[in-house]
């Protein structure tokens, strides 16, 4: 069974050794209304071009890992209705039963490692989700950051989660953590999360070094690198601190929780936000992928 297509131009690249950059695709299918998310994805896409890299959209079509996707199917992933959210353990699923689906940040890793491409960009990981204790609700996006090495550039972790325990749990994976030109951690909209980053990194060449020594020593896993959202658009940390506190009791009193509470909290986020957390997610993304192709252009 060939479970796995590789585009023209990616498969290309990747025999050329050039730098490549993976995408994932449930940022389109499920994180943004039509025709923003298509829109953001072909920015995106322009984004790693322009930054001298080639991107690599990945999802599941008609039970097939595709990596890369041209300008149809793109469309395809943002308007179909039926788009399934696949992570690390939906793959099988969806791959033996001909299904569509859209690709989580773990699933997106793993499937890039498979292709070959060791760098990827998204917005924001999945991580501890609040109230952790009573639902053991821990994205898989964690572990596959310890076993994969993809070294993924995103804007932190998503701010609806409980971020220290998201940090704590990831130093204990052992996965490096790094933030590219600031001393704080980033809250996915806002700068700072109020939490130390772990590490500094001010060039992509030093990213770069570490993730290939990391390599080099036989450490497995992955390494992420947080790259703050610009200033200029951030929503700042304590408007967004009572938008979340309200948009995650609103989710507690209608017994929202799995995979719709990610989606249906950015949602009423965005809604709360009155469209002001979209614009940000579009911004920090984009940021995200040109950070990435310069890291993949070092390795």
């Amino acid at each position: 069974m060939n479970a796995i297509r590789v585009s023209v131009a990616v498969r290309a690249a990747l025999e050329g050794h050039r730098p490549v950059v993976a995408l994932e695709s449930t940022i389109l299918a499920h994180g943004m209304p039509f025709p923003r998310n298509l829109e953001t994805a072909l920015a995106v896409e322009f984004d790693v071009r322009e930054a001298g890299a080639v991107p690599a959209t990945i999802a599941v079509l008609d039970g097939t890992i595709h990596v890369g996707l041209d300008e149809h199917e793109l469309e395809r992933v943002a308007t179909a209705p039926q788009m399934l959210k696949l992570s690390r353990a939906d793959l099988p699923y969806a791959v033996a039963g001909g299904r569509d689906g859209a690709t989580t940040v773990a699933a997106t890793m793993f499937c890039a490692h498979q292709a070959g491409i060791a760098v990827f960009a998204t917005g924001g990981i999945g991580g501890v989700h609040r109230g952790v204790a009573d639902t053991l609700d821990v994205s898989a996006d964690l572990t596959e950051l310890a076993r994969t090495p993809v070294l993924v550039v995103c804007a932190g972790a998503k701010a609806i989660l409980d971020i220290p325990k998201t940090l704590e749990l990831l130093e204990t994976l052992g996965v490096p953590v790094g933030v590219y030109r600031s001393d704080e951690f980033p809250a996915f909209w806002s700068v700072s999360s109020g939490l130390r980053a772990p590490l500094r990194f001010d060039d992509a060449r030093a990213i770069a070094v570490t993730f290939r020594t990391a390599r080099e020593l036989g450490i497995d896993g992955g390494m992420l690198i947080a790259n703050p959202i610009a200033a200029e658009m951030e929503i700042p940390r304590n408007i967004m601190t009572t938008l979340i506190e309200r948009a995650v009791t609103e989710a507690h009193d209608q017994r929202i929780s799995g995979k719709t509470l990610t989606p249906w909290l950015l949602n009423r986020i965005y809604e709360l936000s009155e469209g002001r957390s979209l614009e940000a997610n579009v911004t920090l993304v984009r940021a995200n992928a040109r950070l990435a192709a310069e890291i993949a252009k070092e390795l």
